[in-house]
């Protein structure tokens, strides 16, 4: 495994591996959920009115918790709140409030709350809008997703989250539109598509905002596809920069000297198989840095001797990147699985936190990826602090810490 950091020292961690194993491919959680329910001890006080929220106050880790705008709830995904109300106490008076008939819809997304309204997604990407206090519908977005995806609605299930932003609902859709919508109204603000409508992919996560941009990535590992991140303008939709996790063709050149650099831990003809690395779900964003973390998919094609004549780590692939979130350069990554072989990939959600180690305080990203261990990694300088494992692991007997230098 390696630390590394371009035009400065690098690191690696080595993983002790036990043997080779069938890949295992996990099916994607599906929640079928036939209404939507709040409490009835759910009391919504000191409502702001929309337009006078301060986006970046309302989505900081140290926010007072009044609303939960975002899929994780703020910039580092803590995915808590400080609210007091419901405990231990008074969890015996909860009842319900209100339900909300949704029809057929496969899923449901986690809600997002901004202003008193309740904003959510359901089957592909159908974005509703309902007053908490109510449970009265105000809006619903369809954007088409099923009818526009063609083939590609064969390869993915539906939407794991939106996200708001400066008075705008956010959703990505099965056929690879990033879309705005007013957050009063439900009108379409803008429209763009993050990838050609040819290439098998899908986009299933909740898009991710900060500093008035908004990320996207998507998803597939059934095809020729390489993975990358985009940024796009809130506002307006327009592309800010693109970082790709994998390198493409040689023959091409390299976007930037990451992809040199990661270039040389592939072999044979790689890209003619795409390498994958997609970006489908994690990323969080530390507004102290300016930092935007990605987690990355598993390598493609799924056998290792296709892409690395039994050598090479297959970067960027498996890994946590940590990106300028404002040019999309190259920071720093992690490596959880090099030349993965069972698709262990680093998409699960990672959380930022300052905790007291080792007598002091630490700025760290808290991550379990498929591999069975869960993962505490300085996010300033990428340095892996621990890493033990949360389930029964057997591709690994542990990590060595010890071989890990900055």
């Amino acid at each position: 495994m390696a630390i590394s950091r371009l035009g400065g020292g690098s690191s690696h961690c080595n993983a002790q591996p036990l043997g080779r194993e069938t890949p295992i491919r996990q099916p994607a959680n599906q929640a079928i959920l036939a209404c939507f329910c709040v409490a009835a001890l759910f009391v919504h006080s000191a409502v702001p009115a929309q337009s006078s929220l301060d986006s970046a106050t309302t989505l900081s880790d140290v926010s007072d918790g009044t609303d939960w705008a975002a899929f994780g709830r703020t910039f580092g995904e803590q995915h808590d709140t400080p609210l007091t109300q419901v405990s231990t106490q008074t969890i015996g008076r909860l009842g319900l409030a209100w339900s909300l008939d949704l029809g057929p819809e496969n899923s449901v997304t986690g809600p997002i709350e901004v202003g008193g309204t309740l904003y959510f997604a359901t089957g592909y990407s159908l974005v509703h809008a309902v007053d908490v206090g109510t449970g009265r519908l105000l809006w619903r977005y369809d954007p088409k997703a099923a009818e526009a995806a063609g083939k590609n609605l064969r390869l993915g299930w539906g939407s794991r989250g939106i996200a708001w932003w400066d008075g705008k609902v956010f959703t990505g859709t099965q056929d690879g539109r990033l879309i705005a919508i007013d957050a009063k109204s439900g009108k379409l603000v803008w429209s763009v598509q993050t990838f050609d409508a040819d290439s098998p992919r899908y986009i299933s996560a909740a898009p991710r905002v900060f500093n008035g941009k908004v990320a996207i990535g998507n998803a597939g590992d059934m095809g020729a596809v390489r993975g990358y991140v985009t940024a796009y303008d809130a506002n307006t939709g327009r592309q800010l920069w693109r970082f790709y996790t994998v390198p493409g063709n040689p023959v091409n050149g390299f976007e930037n000297d990451a992809m040199a650099r990661a270039a040389k831990t592939w072999t044979g003809d790689w890209w003619k198989f795409g390498g994958n690395g997609t970006v489908w779900n994690a990323m969080s964003y530390d507004p102290g840095t300016d930092t935007l973390y990605i987690g990355t998919g598993n390598a493609y094609p799924y056998a290792p001797r296709l892409r690395t004549h039994e050598q090479g780590d297959n970067l960027f692939t498996c890994s946590v990147i940590a990106l300028n979130a404002t040019t999309g350069e190259y920071k720093w990554h992690y490596q959880f699985v090099p030349r993965d072989a069972w698709d262990y990939d680093a998409g699960m959600d990672m959380a930022l936190a300052d905790l007291p180690l080792g007598g002091k305080l630490r700025k760290v990203l808290i991550t379990a990826p498929k591999n069975g261990f869960l993962y505490v990694i300085d996010r300033e300088s990428g340095q892996l602090i621990s890493a033990k494992p949360f389930a029964k692991v057997t591709w690994a007997t542990g990590i060595d810490i010890a071989s890990c230098t900055p």
